[in-house]
């Protein structure tokens, strides 16, 4: 009836709102969110650096004869390092990661690795989740993420219990990158939820630094946990300042093996330029304080 009046209103009206869906969709990145938050001190930021050489480390599989140290190495004691676990002992349920013992900045660090393109395992646990699927204290929460986080905090509650009881003065410090700093965000909740099983713990000694992390908790939740989760996101890293709804378009981009069947795997970019960009530049930590939001 528009084509006969000769103005195609409604053609109009679908036109925009396939328009709205694309931004929405595609377009909309979370840094909008943000963007008027207020900005980190240096203070705050001080120690990001260092937390990243100790993620990186976590690559490495011999600490005392690494092949991928940056300049000035990880800064790192190997003789600090209370335990490491690789993908045959966690069984592919969440990424490798290392407790550390840092007498430097006198914490407990728990620091989990990045997505690694050939682990299946990696895929999995990050394409496990659906919009809504999973409650935790009132929000929702990345189901992959979630279960991954539970699984290491059951697995090392004792450990770290251990060890913050010996250092009743130390921090408890939880580091990850990408997949890894998604795991570390959830780990971090469910310890302030379960503080008595780490000797009951202040909430003020246990601080999670999440480098280039998926959006993984509902914003009821980021803003609730704010004073111990603190993500630190270069620029307009896609990732991190990808919208949730993109998730499914996510999914839309790999194949994973299941069923029995082997399917390819396709993915591209990286983000290990994030954490050597913010290593090396620790000459402008002033600079960098404006990417630390909590």
């Amino acid at each position: 009836m528009s084509i006969i009046c000769g103005i195609p209103l409604l053609e109009c009206v679908y036109c925009l709102g396939c328009a709205r869906w694309v931004w929405k969709r595609c377009l909309y990145t979370a840094g909008l969110e943000s963007e008027n938050w207020g900005l980190a001190t240096t203070e705050e930021f001080e120690n990001v650096p260092h937390f990243c050489r100790l993620i990186l480390a976590t690559y490495e599989d011999d600490l005392r004869n690494p092949i991928w140290a940056p300049p000035g190495g990880y800064g790192l004691n190997p003789d600090w390092v209370i335990l490491r676990r690789n993908y045959e002992d966690t069984q592919g349920q969440a990424p490798p990661y290392m407790i550390y013992l840092d007498h430097d900045i006198a914490s407990v660090v728990l620091t989990v690795r990045g997505l690694n393109l050939a682990k299946e395992s990696d895929y999995a646990v990050l394409l496990d989740n659906k919009l809504g699927q999973t409650k935790f204290d009132g929000g929702y929460v990345h189901n992959g993420f979630l279960k991954a986080a539970m699984g290491v905090f059951n697995e090392e509650c004792g450990v770290l219990r251990e060890l913050l009881e010996r250092y009743p003065n130390y921090a408890l410090t939880f580091i990850g990158h990408s997949l890894g700093a998604g795991v570390v965000a959830l780990l971090a909740m469910v310890a302030i939820q379960n503080r008595e099983k780490l000797g009951d713990i202040e909430r003020k000694r246990i601080k999670c630094y999440a480098i280039a992390p998926a959006r993984c908790v509902s914003l009821n939740l980021a803003v609730r946990y704010a004073d111990v989760i603190n993500s630190v996101v270069l620029q307009d890293d896609f990732l991190p300042r990808s919208t949730a709804a993109l998730g499914d378009v996510f999914k839309s981009l790999f194949w994973i093996h299941a069923q029995g069947r082997r399917r390819c795997l396709k993915i591209q970019g990286g983000y290990m330029h994030l954490v050597g960009s913010i290593i090396s530049s620790r000459e402008g930590l002033s600079g960098w304080a404006n990417t630390l939001q909590s």
